[in-house]
C-alpha cells in the first residue's frame, strides 16, 4: 500500500460508515468491493452523493459524474435536442450529448430520452430535462469508463412496476405527498433537521437538487430524497461544520453587492 492510498483509506472509511448507516443490511462484502473501487479509481464516495445503492448495486449519479468530469478537468459539454426524433405532443424528448475530455477529443456521444412510460411520476412533466439528463449521463459514463448505469437513466427509478391510476393503492396519494404508515412526511423531516441544527433551507434545497441530479427537489424521486434526508442527518449529527462548508459552496452572490 503506497503513501497516497494511506492517505485515502480514512475518506473509505468514512464512506463505508455512512453506506452502512444508510443502508442498513445491503452492504456485504461484494458491495464493499465494489464501493472500494470505485473510490479508488474515480475518488467516488457516498458522503458527496456520487452513489446511491439500490437493490443491492451500486449506481452513479448525475451528480457524481459531473463532479468527476471537473476533477478530470473536462473541456465542455454540449447538448441538442433532436427534433426529429422528439414528439412534443407525446412528451417524448431524446438529446444527443457530447463530452470533450480534451482539446484534441474528437468527443465522446451519448443519447437520452424519456417520455412518461419511462419516467417516475414524480417527474411527470419534466421529461425534457430527464432526457438532456441522460444523455450527458451517458456520454460522461463512455468518456470516463464508468460501467454502473446512473441513477437517472433508470426507467420509473429502479424499474418499479407500474400502476395505471384506475388500480393504485388507496395510499398511494399519501405515499406521494410523502407520508408513510403514519411517519413524518419528508418535508417535515427535512424541515425538522433544518430547525434542529440551524442550517440555511434555501442552501439545503440547493444541496439536495445537486444530490439528486434534479434542478429542484420537487422533481427528485422519493428513493433520491429518503437518502438525501438521510445523509444530510447523519452529516448534521457527526460532522456539522463540515457540513456548513459544503452548504456554504452552493451560495449565490447578491448582485449589487461586492
Amino acid at each position: 500500500m503506497n503513501q497516497q492510498t494511506r492517505r485515502d483509506r480514512p475518506q473509505f472509511r468514512a464512506s463505508l460508515a455512512l453506506a452502512k448507516r444508510l443502508w442498513s443490511g445491503q452492504i456485504r462484502g461484494q458491495q464493499k468491493r465494489a464501493l472500494d473501487a470505485l473510490f479508488r479509481e474515480f475518488r467516488m464516495s457516498v458522503a458527496a452523493g456520487d452513489l446511491q445503492l439500490l437493490d443491492g448495486r451500486w449506481y452513479v449519479t448525475h451528480a457524481g459524474l459531473l463532479r468527476l468530469a471537473c476533477r478530470r478537468k473536462c473541456l465542455g459539454i454540449k447538448t441538442t435536442l433532436q427534433k426529429a426524433l422528439s414528439d412534443p405532443v407525446g412528451n417524448r424528448w431524446v438529446f444527443r450529448a457530447v463530452v470533450y475530455t480534451t482539446p484534441a477529443s474528437k468527443g465522446f456521444v451519448g443519447y437520452g430520452d424519456a417520455e412518461p412510460s419511462n419516467v417516475s411520476p414524480l417527474v411527470r412533466g419534466a421529461e425534457m430535462r430527464v432526457a438532456e439528463t441522460r444523455a450527458v449521463n451517458r456520454a460522461l459514463r463512455k468518456a470516463y469508463g464508468i460501467g454502473l448505469c446512473s441513477v437517472e437513466e433508470l426507467g420509473s427509478f429502479c424499474g418499479r412496476a407500474k400502476r395505471s391510476p384506475a388500480v393504485a393503492q388507496p395510499n398511494e396519494t399519501h405515499r406521494a405527498n410523502g407520508s408513510n404508515n403514519g411517519q413524518p412526511r419528508l418535508r417535515d423531516q427535512l424541515c425538522l433537521l433544518i430547525r434542529q441544527y440551524s442550517l440555511e433551507p434555501s442552501l439545503v434545497k440547493a444541496y439536495a437538487a445537486d444530490f439528486c441530479g434534479t434542478e429542484t427537489l420537487k422533481e427528485a424521486s422519493r428513493d433520491l430524497v429518503e437518502s438525501f434526508v438521510s445523509q444530510l442527518a447523519a452529516a448534521a449529527k457527526n460532522d456539522r461544520d463540515g457540513l456548513i462548508c459544503r452548504l456554504n459552496s452552493y451560495a449565490q452572490p447578491v448582485e449589487g453587492k461586492p
